[in-house]
């Protein structure tokens, strides 16, 4: 495949949180791609003025059951590449959906949803709870699929969440900009791996204007690398005001987390995710931003992340 480029692509998942910004970064890429999505009914009906914005910039739209068979492959007629956003919840459905690729006529490349935590980062990666959906994926990805191509874009945490102290989980880190109140885990100078959202769909897009490079690789793309001082010094900057701090443990942490695991709580998962951050669970010795052709200059800043989370956060984007 060494003269593959694609041309074709097909979305799963495009107008979901991460997903909008993929499939937006995507529609804009040059040269351009015949981009389609592939969507419930039901999102269609809701979402009607999104699909219809992105119509009009070239985005074609099938409606489905990612769920069947038979809509998938038919949706895979003519299509070379595929792009999985698909959330959490769904993350299973896609050993399916790689099966149907595998078996296509036409598809030859597929990127599954792993925006986010390195799953793979360490020893420990394999026992971590929020890891365990992907991780099927992958080991069907070794065991099974021998034709279709699969990169995966591993982007670690989102900035745009990350700033946000979220009720319940405040001692695991994040900021409350009307407060003025800021949360760190340890002393605050742990350095995590970030990308903005925006910065996601770009890589995403990148990625498919360099597929020899891509194939068969978990590339590690990251906007930046800081500490929780850092954003803190950027928060009391761009507010002209001091933060009260919050430090906690890493062992309190843990012990949160594990309390929230034994009592099934929704914030579990978000405990887990943010105490491997705060253990350097984002930190490469290299990432992979060159490899699909990203430079510093092209990436948004601490500071785009923080004048954003100000002025009302990623739920205030447009696409």
């Amino acid at each position: 495949m060494a003269s593959f480029k694609p041309s074709k692509i097909l979305i799963f998942g495009g107008t979901g949180t991460i997903g909008k910004y993929i499939t937006a970064s995507v529609l804009r890429a040059h040269p351009p791609f015949h981009v389609t999505l592939f969507t419930s009914p039901t999102t269609a009906a809701t979402k009607t003025p999104l699909l219809d914005h992105w119509k009009s910039q070239g985005l074609s739209v099938i409606t489905g059951d990612v769920t069947s068979p038979t809509d998938v492959s038919a949706a895979y007629r003519g299509i070379d590449t595929v792009i999985s956003a698909v959330g959490r919840g769904a993350l299973q459905v896609q050993i399916e959906l790689l099966r149907l690729a595998e078996a296509s006529d036409s598809v030859q490349w597929f990127l599954p949803s792993e925006y986010g935590t390195d799953i793979e980062h360490n020893a420990k990666s394999p026992n971590e709870k929020p890891h365990q959906l992907k991780l099927k994926v992958r080991k069907f990805v070794r065991e099974e699929i021998r034709r279709l191509k699969v990169t995966y874009v591993v982007t670690g945490p989102y900035f745009d969440m990350w700033v946000n102290a979220h009720p319940g989980v405040e001692r695991a880190g994040g900021f409350i900009p009307d407060k003025k109140e800021a949360y760190v885990i340890e002393d605050g100078e742990g350095k995590v791996g970030f990308c903005t959202m925006w910065d996601v769909g770009k890589f995403v897009a990148a990625t498919l204007q360099h597929p020899q490079e891509s194939f068969g690789k978990a590339l590690k793309v990251q906007s930046f690398v800081v500490t929780p001082n850092q954003v803190l010094a950027e928060y009391e900057k761009q507010t002209g005001s001091k933060f009260s701090v919050t430090k906690t443990p890493l062992d309190e942490v843990r012990r949160l987390e594990a309390k929230a695991w034994e009592e099934g709580s929704p914030v579990a998962t978000t405990f887990t995710l943010r105490r491997i951050w705060a253990e350097g669970g984002t930190l490469y010795e290299k990432n992979d931003n060159d490899v699909v052709g990203v430079k510093p200059e092209d990436l948004e800043t601490v500071e785009d992340g923080v004048r954003k989370a100000l002025a009302g956060g990623y739920k205030n984007d447009t696409f």
